[in-house]
């Protein structure tokens, strides 16, 4: 039965193939652009590397102070307070910190200069995080206690700055007059990976920041890993705590400290709203996301209703025979519900060719650095179901009103009753 409504389907996409290729264009178009939407924010901040255990992680990289009359003061974490209170949690299973953002150093190569992204980090960071190195190893605990000058870098600084990306763990890298020695390399982080992202990561205690100062504010972030995903809200509420019994650090002039272990959605959310609320402002991004694709979805679903209508409406003789030998309404129904599934099943696959292209031009372009942005498996599950819905969405309608055409009328062709 199910081959029989298939072969129907395509015979019936065939008789106009005007308004199949109408409908085809305006089903796989909707779908490309909510497929590369998705497709970046996946990239952006699902498990990828070198965030691999995106769902074991959080991260403590904003604090709020709230003046009593009013206003606010908002940055990132101050080293020394993370490292006595956030390193020392106990429920983790391991805390790393490091600047919450990059630094642009200089580095020269003979008459060309180099702007370089470089990031300070603890020994911490390599563990709780899943680089993929081709070469070396990152540096260690001791020797960012030992203030070593060693970095790691990535293959397009290693090809930059040595002109290949072979043979050069050991070799010195000079930035900001400072010299370094290479022990790792690991493959591009993309700049989408903000938490992360750098092209020279050195340890931290080889700049020239006081790491001992107590300040609550400052420029650094928290990466936590529990050790289980169900351990996640724990550490939340550990956090929570903390902050409770931290002291201001001047009652007469602020009245409360607002500072979250956020999962690695909310740490973006959170950059652009310094109100958000407990979770980052992930519920109103999301609904706000949920609805601007709904409302893309809209127009393209009418025009499909309106074609199926008139699709479905041509068929009224074939209505009638089916119904006067005894078809249910459900099975009419079902039957339509299905082909239309099926033409945007063949419009879905399109848009997938359509989204991989744009993501391969997005790639090329370089407008995003390092971006390497394809098509994964979350990526076609969400695809297969917008095209259900699109296929439910726009079929409904134009099937519920095929099945309630009488009989006799549609023998007739009266399909105006």
């Amino acid at each position: 039965m199910l081959l029989s409504y298939l072969k129907i389907a395509w015979k019936v996409l065939l008789r106009r193939k005007f308004f199949t290729a109408i409908s085809l264009f305006g089903i796989s178009f909707t779908l490309m652009i909510l497929l590369v939407v998705y497709a970046l924010f996946d990239f952006t901040v699902g498990p990828h590397r070198p965030e691999l255990q995106a769902d074991r992680l959080l991260y403590v990289s904003r604090m709020q102070l709230l003046y009593r009359e009013g206003g606010q003061s908002n940055n990132a974490v101050g080293y020394g307070f993370l490292n006595q209170h956030i390193r020392t949690l106990k429920t983790p299973e391991k805390v790393s910190l490091s600047e919450a953002n990059f630094n642009v150093a200089t580095a020269y190569v003979g008459q060309q200069i180099l702007k370089l992204d470089l990031k300070r980090t603890d020994g911490e960071f390599w563990q709780v995080l899943d680089f993929d190195f081709v070469a070396g190893r990152p540096y260690n605990p001791t020797e960012v206690r030992d203030a070593a000058h060693l970095a790691v870098i990535n293959e397009s600084t290693a090809r930059r700055y040595f002109g290949t990306a072979v043979g050069v763990v050991g070799r010195p890298l000079e930035a900001d007059a400072v010299r370094y020695q290479v022990v790792g390399v690991v493959r591009d982080v993309p700049v989408a990976r903000a938490n992360s992202y750098a092209e020279v990561w050195t340890p931290v205690t080889t700049g020239p920041d006081d790491l001992r100062k107590p300040d609550l504010l400052g420029k650094y972030q928290a990466i936590v890993l529990a050790r289980q995903a169900a351990d996640v809200p724990a550490i939340q509420d550990e956090v929570q705590q903390l902050v409770r019994h931290t002291p201001l650090p001047d009652p007469k002039i602020f009245k409360k400290i607002n500072m979250r272990a956020q999962t690695l959605l909310a740490s973006y959310t959170a950059r652009f709203d310094d109100n958000a609320g407990a979770d980052g402002g992930v519920g109103r991004f999301t609904g706000l996301l949920l609805g601007l694709g709904l409302l893309f979805m809209l127009l393209p679903a009418l025009n499909l209703v309106n074609i199926n209508v008139s699709r479905t409406l041509e068929r009224s003789g074939e209505i009638g025979v089916r119904k006067a030998f005894g078809a249910t309404a459900g099975r009419l129904v079902g039957q339509f519900l299905l082909e239309n599934i099926f033409l945007t099943l063949l419009g879905g696959v399109l848009g997938l060719g359509l989204a991989a292209g744009a993501l391969a031009l997005l790639n090329g372009s370089h407008f995003f650095a390092y971006s390497n942005y394809a098509l994964n498996g979350r990526v076609f599950g969400v695809a297969l179901g917008v095209v259900l819905f699109f296929g439910i969405l726009s079929g409904a309608y134009p099937a519920y009103k095929m099945s309630k055409l009488q009989a006799v009328k549609a023998l007739k062709g009266d399909i105006a009753a």
